[in-house]
This record gives C-alpha cells, sequence and structure tokens, in this order.
C-alpha cells in the first residue's frame, strides 16, 4: 500500500510512465505509443501503472519516473506484458 506523506507537494514535473522495453515507446491516454515521453500518459502511483502494463500486449515493461524539466528518467520497475515470449533457439551443430 502506497503511504504519502500529508504534507508532501506533488511534484507535477515528475511524471511515472509505462514504456515498452523493446521498443522504448511511452503508453498514452488514448492506448497508442509515442517514443515522445511528454505524451505518456501519467499514473498516479507506480502499483496502478504496473497493473495496466501487465495488460498491454507487450512483451516487457518498464515503469519509470520522468522529470520533464531536465528530461531524465528513473527506472522504478519491471515486468512482462501479454505480448508472446521470445525464446532464444540454438540451432543444433552440424556433425
Amino acid at each position: 500500500m502506497l503511504v504519502m506523506r500529508e504534507n508532501l507537494l506533488p511534484c507535477p514535473s515528475m511524471n511515472i510512465l509505462i514504456e515498452d522495453a523493446d521498443t522504448l515507446e511511452y503508453l498514452t491516454a488514448n492506448g497508442q505509443w509515442t517514443k515522445n515521453a511528454a505524451e505518456g500518459k501519467h499514473f498516479a502511483a507506480t502499483e496502478s501503472a504496473v497493473q495496466v502494463a501487465k495488460k498491454e500486449p507487450i512483451r516487457k515493461f518498464n515503469i519509470v519516473f520522468y522529470i520533464a524539466q531536465t528530461k531524465q528518467f528513473v527506472n522504478l520497475d519491471h515486468g512482462r506484458g501479454k505480448g508472446p515470449a521470445v525464446t532464444d533457439t540454438v540451432e543444433p551443430a552440424l556433425a
């Protein structure tokens, strides 16, 4: 459970986003994907972002803080979406 102090002011410039780890695109409010982090859908908490990301048809995701003023990212969490897993197959050696 997320606990926040009452006297803590929100930072409007720090946004929680879902990033597709393979394409480095961000989920937008209308369900599309964009390379522009400023267009990404902002989540109120990392837990809600993780729940949404797990339902997306992507393989791997990152939950990131995006700091708009400095255009910096902080990776918070990662996981798997509903997309197909890619397995590395090794060709058998020819004798």
